[in-house]
């Protein structure tokens, strides 16, 4: 009740300023300063906190006019506007509290300024409130914060919140009436308040009908507030409207009057209407979601407009609601977009820019920005409510033109952006390394010419054509590697791309237009000078493809884009010296063919790259420039489509088919002057594709990649059974293997055949000796390459068997006999291993499988039984490995996850396949971290990992396990990863790409070629049987005849003598030769600068002897049909050689009818079981690796941290063999004058000490004496170094020690191995004190007699790995058994002393090493360290003085002491290999091996 009847306070914009002029601030009184009002008086005083600002405002809004929406600017006033909807959002908020509500009807009487607003439905209770003892509606609409909103533990979908609304349409009116009728109690109420709620009436009370139910409210805005006389129109308009909007809002469950007359929407989908024109065309989205949500999508043109109620409020500035559908919407049009347009840069708020919003919304208790409520600010999560746009909805939208527009947008804004980076025809440009051409952009633009060329190397070229051509009309500018491909490229990468940019800038181009002819550029002509390999034409092809993206109409201007060809090969005359050039590969090789045995007569050269050429052949290129210039043409829109096919994401399937439809032999003729755009992708560009594809996707043969082949024939060529540096190894196979790409590259991919973590190989072909990667980071925490090492795994021979190799495609490329097109191992390695990989078309992906199932179901194929399908199988991996249930293609791997006994802890102790050790860790720190909307679901936990095995201690909260334990703990640990056999593509035995749906398949396929190949190996070994056989018959006959005279070869021409052994019926075995001329850089191939014709041939001939080439299309040399009776050594020609040659023969052919005898598939299953046996050991290597390592780990904890560190490692047993009792043992002459490995099987013979030493060591005796007994075979190694150095006459000033010493270090490289070998020796270097100890030398001959000679006297030998008695301490090192010094000579006891019993036939060692008198002590000089690569290497050292003849025969070669006389070196035929085997020797000690073996090769020998 009002108490006080004062005058309420007049609008800050009318009465309240005083007529009297305010006084001053100092003569105010405290009072007057500081001042408390009424709430009712601060509303008066501060309307525009309540309703909003109460001045006029100009604004473009919606507005009710003749029946229809109209947008239009308006001048209103907010203040006014807010009274008016709080009472009509009072009356639609009755249809909350009284769904049967039915009726609004609104009435605004202009004239007479008043305004109703009356709802049917339940009345406000006619009754007096107990604690306020006023009647209800005079407290709801007279009394300041009241309200039935006040209890926010009921939910309400109400307008009303804050007990202002109604009361302010009272305070702001001069005269307010409230009625209301309570059906309930036939009570119906009426009270009148005026002059600003300042007064108000006794409450009239009379009664009503039962049952009747309505409110109405009329009210006179107090115009002079507002600064209004009367309602305005737009005013007006702007109500109406909003009576409208209640319609709509309300739905057809109320009937919405205004002035008498129903309002037409009736729904919210009919009020949308309103607002959008009434065409077919306009886009109309419409869906009721549910009860509480309404949408409606439109387009908007480029400006976001949004319509939107919340509980019936109009909320014009919309608010999170709004936000909430939209965001839906956006998102899933930038994800449509992105579809269409990849590397569109789209946001959500660039698509909102065309959409026009219409939200009717029902929530719980809203909140808004103010009391005017044009915001709404509540969160998403308190709505009350969800809307999730269904999938049909935002698929109609995702097809509607908003897509289009959006589109239309992006690609709008990107053609902006490109055009930042547009070139123009201005005067010099200063861009790096561009060469100008000094007409360009002038008038004579159109004449000059813009040379790109690949890299710098092919810029120096063009430079030396410049010097014959000038520079006034030609530029040259140097690309850096390949160019982009823009067709698959953003718009970012297009604008940041340098290369992109300078081309624009330096041709002129601008982006978008279309070019009739070249004026407007600065250069008229583009000529690409690329090499004339596949990666020369992709860089053709990617400049092509540019223009073609944005300027499709230069490829049409004639002679616009040009390209410079040079030769790739040229053959040059050794007589005339002429020049024949060869611009394709084809063109050479039939030139070749053609000429035959003429070849010869020319010495090639490889031309790969650019840079192969000096400037002198750059400057006859551009002599004769139209020879070496080619035009691009354009025909017809089948070229713009054949460009498409080679570059477009699109054309993926199309591709596949193209490459598919490629035929051998396919190339394009240099000679025509214009190449067709298709011709040019069909026949040259398909090149690249086909050998980019070929480097991606393995062989189903050998599950080889190129890049993996070539690694592998190096290994086997070298061959490296000693370990050998990567990077080194790297260098060997660049040369030897024609590699072409980058050497790091190489190293990773050697790297990862060596790998054998979880996840890689089953089987590494290499062995790691070294951090070769883990699975802590999936082996990508590998070591440099220079300081790691590798060899041939000792598997890696029993799967790639070395009787296969006769039987390969040996390929041919720079005139070098590199890698064979595929191995043919004996099961198939790509399901061993695995393969990954994305090539042009294709991809693939195998996953890994356990060899032994491989080798069980090869067996059973061999047996006739069907294959048992096999699952995927990774080495050392714990988990399971189970098949998806949703399809037959995939596998699921799930690591090892265990819970502990109290429940919130879980064991982790393995991860699955590909998941490596590292990630997951960063994985478990970001779950036990929390962050912004995301909380931690692990509490800690605590690693125990090695580099082989996995273990983490995950701990959590009850409340966290539970959580993840619903999830499923799989799951959340993300301890499972997918494999599918979906994608198996592989090169078939033909070369034709093939999709496998199974490993069986693979298997099959493999089986039946793998089978064929065991055939044509054992046909091809019986031939080698028959005609080693037939040749050692003929060399037996031949040494009798010799022997009886029957046959002279001395003093004979070599014609002559081979007629005559023709005539006696002598088998004519002549030597293979490769049709290849000399090549420059071939490694294959020894040639001189100028030698003659004759010399030439004579030298290819030498190294064809030594190094055939298998495989390869060869013709016989002339003139070699007994050379291998005539080169036989004159110290063969004895009783014994030919006893030995005959039981030879006798082997041979027992072998031959043994493998007559043989089936194919026993072969087959001889391979199979000694595989297995491999694999057998290979497992109990690791075993004993694994408990070694168990071991090591608990002794380390026993000792605490850092225990072990200084404690000696355990002296390791030296492994010494036997001599078999069936060895056939055979005395044979050995050189003296060395001691490398590839002369003596292979064993390391101890160095000559100096004199002084080798006296100082015969005080302590070894006790335990043994007997040395030689075993010699034939020798068929590759040459010793110093062989090869003496071919070549070198004159020498060191003396044979000096020899000896070098190659014995270049040995220890394994520079001499050969092939043959299947294992590298094992054998320890010599100690010092081994001298000292007496050993006995048993010298068995033909017919069994024994021979010994007591070494007690005889410091000059030394028994090989001879036990120490005791073991000194300190003492020098002992020297490496590759760096024999040389020594002082001592003077021998008398021979007969030495020999107890000889034998026919026999020499004494006495008789043979004669001391060597007066040697002197060796120079000291600079040991270079050669690389254990290049063959030719001793070249340095390439001077040795011829020897002196002395006895080709000796019985022991020396192993210690002093240095013997020198003798000369029988020729290779006639040398043996000599085999130590120590009968009894005892254990060395390991220290001392170590020492050795680390021993410097810059250390001096005199030390």
């Amino acid at each position: 009740m009002v108490t006080e009847n004062r005058p309420p306070l007049q609008s800050t914009t009318t009465d309240n300023i005083p007529p009297t002029t305010k006084p001053s601030k100092a003569s105010r009184t405290i009072e007057e300063t500081y001042q408390k009002k009424t709430q009712l008086e601060h509303i008066l005083l501060r309307p525009d906190t309540y309703i909003g600002s109460i001045e006029k405002h100009e604004q473009t809004l919606w507005v009710w006019e003749n029946d229809q929406m109209v947008k239009r600017p308006i001048s209103y006033v907010p203040g006014l506007y807010k009274i008016f909807d709080e009472i009509l959002v009072n009356a639609a908020d009755n249809k909350q509290r009284d769904p049967k509500m039915d009726t609004v009807k609104v009435n605004i009487d202009v004239e007479r300024n008043l305004i109703s607003v009356y709802n049917n439905g339940d009345g406000i209770p006619v009754e007096i409130h107990q604690e306020e003892k006023v009647y209800v509606p005079e407290l709801i609409f007279g009394h300041l914060l009241t309200s039935s909103n006040y209890d926010d533990s009921i939910k309400k979908t109400t307008g009303g919140r804050n007990g202002y609304g109604a009361k302010l349409a009272n305070i702001f009116s001069t005269e307010f009436t409230i009625e209301t009728v309570d059906g309930k109690r036939n009570r119906k109420y009426k009270q009148v308040f005026t002059n600003n709620m300042g007064k108000k009436s006794e409450p009239t009370i009379t009664k009503c009908k039962n049952g009747e139910n309505w409110t109405m409210v009329s009210f006179k805005p107090d115009l002079s507030k507002f600064g209004m006389e009367c309602l305005e129109e737009d005013v007006v308009a702007l109500m109406k409207k909003r009576v409208v909007d209640l319609a709509g809002c309300l739905g057809k469950t109320v009937k919405v009057e205004l002035d008498g007359k129903r309002v037409p929407p009736k729904t919210f989908e009919d009020y949308v209407k309103l607002y959008l024109q009434p065409s077919t065309d306009t886009l109309r989205i419409y869906e009721k979601v549910n009860e509480r949500w309404e949408i409606c999508v439109s387009m908007a043109d480029g400006h976001f407009e949004q319509v939107s109620f919340v509980n019936n409020i109009a909320t014009i500035k919309g608010g999170t609601h709004v936000d909430y559908i939209t965001n839906q919407i956006a998102n899933h049009l930038v994800a449509v977009v992105k579809k269409q347009s990849k590397y569109a840069n789209l946001k959500a708020h660039n698509v909102k820019n065309y959409l026009w919003v219409f939200v009717n919304a029902l929530i719980d208790n809203p909140a808004f920005d103010s009391q005017t409520k044009e915001t709404l600010t509540i969160k998403q999560s308190s709505f009350g409510s969800t809307c999730e746009l269904s999938p049909e909805f935002l698929k109609k939208v995702a097809k509607s033109d908003i897509v289009k527009r959006v589109v239309s947008w992006v690609q709008f804004k990107q053609h902006n952006d490109m055009k930042k980076t547009d070139g123009n025809k201005r005067g010099k440009l200063n861009i790096p390394k561009l060469e100008e051409a000094n007409f360009a952009a002038t008038s004579n633009s159109d004449n000059c010419t813009l040379i790109l060329t690949e890299g710098d190397s092919a810029k120096a070229l063009a430079m030396s054509g410049l010097s014959v051509v000038g520079q006034d009309y030609y530029g040259v500018f140097p690309l850096r590697g390949k160019l982009l491909n823009v067709r698959e490229a953003s718009p970012k990468q297009l604008q940041e791309n340098a290369e992109i940019q300078n081309i624009k800038k330096i041709l002129g181009l601008q982006h978008g237009k279309v070019y009739d002819n070249v004026k407007s550029l600065r250069y008229g002509h583009l000529m690409i000078m690329a090499d004339q390999d596949h990666d020369g034409s992709h860089i053709k092809g990617l400049l092509i493809n540019f223009l073609h993206s944005f300027w499709p109409s230069l490829l049409k201007v004639p002679e616009f884009v040009l390209e410079f060809i040079t030769p790739i090969v040229k053959a040059t005359s050794k007589k005339t010296k002429n020049v024949i050039s060869f611009y394709t590969m084809p063109e050479y090789e039939a030139w070749k063919e053609n000429l035959g045995h003429k070849t010869r007569e020319y010495k090639i050269k490889y031309y790969k790259g650019l840079g192969t050429s000096n400037g002198k052949e750059g400057a006859e290129y551009f002599a004769d420039l139209e020879k070496h210039k080619k035009d691009f043409v354009w025909a017809d829109d089948e070229d713009g489509e054949a460009i498409e096919l080679a570059f477009s994401k699109k054309k993926i399937e199309a591709r596949k088919n193209w490459l598919r439809a490629l035929q051998a032999g396919t190339f394009f003729d240099s000679k025509e002057k214009h190449i067709p755009y298709r011709d040019f992708i069909n026949k040259e560009l398909i090149l690249f594709s086909m050998a980019d594809l070929q480097r991606s996707i393995p062989s189903m043969v050998d599950g080889l990649k190129p890049g993996q082949r070539k690694i592998l024939f190096c290994a086997f060529k070298k061959p490296i059974f000693q370990e050998v540096k990567v990077a080194q190894f790297s260098g060997y196979v660049s040369e030897h293997s024609a590699y072409h790409h980058g050497e790091q590259s190489l190293v990773s991919t050697i790297i990862g055949m060596a790998q054998n973590f979880v996840g890689s190989n089953n089987i590494n072909l290499l062995y790691p000796s070294g951090q070769f990667g883990t699975r802590q980071m999936g082996g990508k925490d590998h070591a440099s390459g220079r300081y790691i090492y590798t060899k041939l795994s000792p598997i890696t021979r029993h799967l790639f068997h070395k009787a296969d190799e006769l039987l390969l495609n040996y390929l041919n490329e720079d005139g070098q006999s590199i890698e064979p097109t595929w191995y043919m191992p004996i099961i198939p390695m790509v399901l061993v291993n695995g393969s990954e990989g994305i090539g042009t078309g294709w991809s693939t992906f195998v996953p890994n499988y356990n060899p032994r199932d491989i080798i069980a179901n090869l067996k059973r194929l061999l047996n006739g039984e069907q294959m048992v399908p096999m699952d995927p199988w990774y080495k050392w991996f714990k988990g399971t490995i189970q098949k998806t249930t949703s399809k037959d293609t995939g596998y699921t791997t799930i690591g090892v996850l265990e819970e502990t006994e109290d429940n919130n802890s879980l064991n982790i102790t393995e991860l699955p396949i590909r998941r490596w050790t590292q990630e997951y860790k960063e994985f478990l720190e970001a779950a036990s971290l929390s962050g912004k909307d995301k909380e931690p679901f692990i509490e800690e936990y605590n690693a125990h990992n090695d580099d082989t095995t996995v273990h983490f201690e995950v701990i959590m909260t009850a409340d966290q396990m539970n959580k993840a334990t619903q999830e499923g703990l799989l799951k959340k640990f993300k301890m499972t990863t997918a494999l599918s056999t979906s994608n198996m593509h592989l090169f078939d035995a033909n070369g034709v790409i093939k999709k496998y749906d199974t490993p069986e398949k693979i298997l099959e396929d493999f089986f039946y070629l793998r089978l064929d190949f065991y055939e044509k190996r054992k046909k091809a070994l019986l031939h080698e049987l028959g005609k080693a056989s037939l040749q050692l018959e003929n060399k037996v006959r031949f040494i009798r005849e010799v022997v009886d005279g029957t046959l002279v070869v001395s003093n004979r021409k070599k014609a002559d003598l081979c007629a005559e052994l023709k005539a006696k019926g002598y088998t004519p075995l002549p030597k293979e030769a490769l049709l290849e001329a000399s090549v420059a850089g071939a490694v294959d191939h020894v040639e001189g600068s100028d030698e003659t014709e004759e010399g030439a041939e004579e030298e290819t001939t030498e190294v064809e002897e030594e190094k055939p080439v298998v495989g390869a299309a060869s013709k016989t040399i002339p003139g070699t049909e007994y050379d291998y009776l005539l080169s036989m050594a004159i110290g063969t020609l004895t009783y014994e050689k030919m006893q030995q040659l005959w039981k030879e023969r006798d082997t041979k052919k027992a072998e031959f009818d043994e493998l007559t005898n043989t089936p194919s598939k026993s072969l087959w299953l001889r391979d199979l079981d000694a595989l297995n046996n491999q694999l057998d050991e290979q497992d109990k290597r690791d075993a004993k690796d694994e408990a070694e390592r168990k071991r090591q780990q608990e002794k380390a904890r026993a000792k605490g941290p850092g225990g072990g560190r200084n404690a000696r490692k355990p002296a390791r047993k030296a492994v010494t063999k036997k001599p078999s009792a069936t060895s056939a043992v055979v005395i044979e002459p050995m050189d003296t004058s060395a001691n490398s490995p590839s002369e003596t099987g292979n064993v390391n013979v101890p160095a000559p000490k100096p004199k002084g030493r080798a006296a100082a060591q015969k005080k302590a005796p070894a006790k335990n004496k043994g007997k040395a007994t030689l075993i010699d075979e034939e020798d068929e190694e590759i040459p010793s170094l110093a062989e090869r150095m003496a071919k070549h006459n070198l004159q020498s000033e060191q003396d044979d020690d000096e020899i000896v010493e070098l190659e014995d270090r270049l040995a220890r490289h394994n520079i001499e191995s050969s092939p043959d070998q299947e294992e590298a020796p094992k054998k320890k270097p010599p100690t010092k004190r081994a001298a000292a100890a007496k050993k006995k030398a048993t010298i068995i001959s033909d017919d069994e007699t024994e021979e010994e000679i007591d070494m007690s006297d005889d410091s000059d030998f030394e028994a090989l790995a001879a036990p120490p008695e005791e073991k000194k301490k300190g003492g020098r090192k002992p020297a490496a058994a590759s760096k024999p010094p040389v020594a002082a000579t001592k003077k021998r006891g008398p021979a007969s002393k030495a020999v107890k019993q000889t034998g026919a036939g026999q020499k004494l060692i006495t008789e043979v090493l004669k001391p060597v008198v007066e040697a002197s002590p060796e120079k000291k000089v600079r040991k270079m360290r050669p690389s254990p690569f290049n063959k030719k290497s001793g070249s340095v050292l390439e001077k040795m003085s011829k020897k002196d003849d002395v006895d080709d025969e000796m019985a022991v070669g020396e192993s210690s002491g002093e240095v013997a006389a020198k003798a000369a070196r029988p020729k290779r035929a006639n040398r043996k290999q000599m085999t130590y085997v120590i009968s009894d020797s005892e254990e060395e000690e390991e220290d001392v091996d170590d020492e050795a073996s680390q021993d410097s090769d810059f250390d001096d020998d005199d030390e």
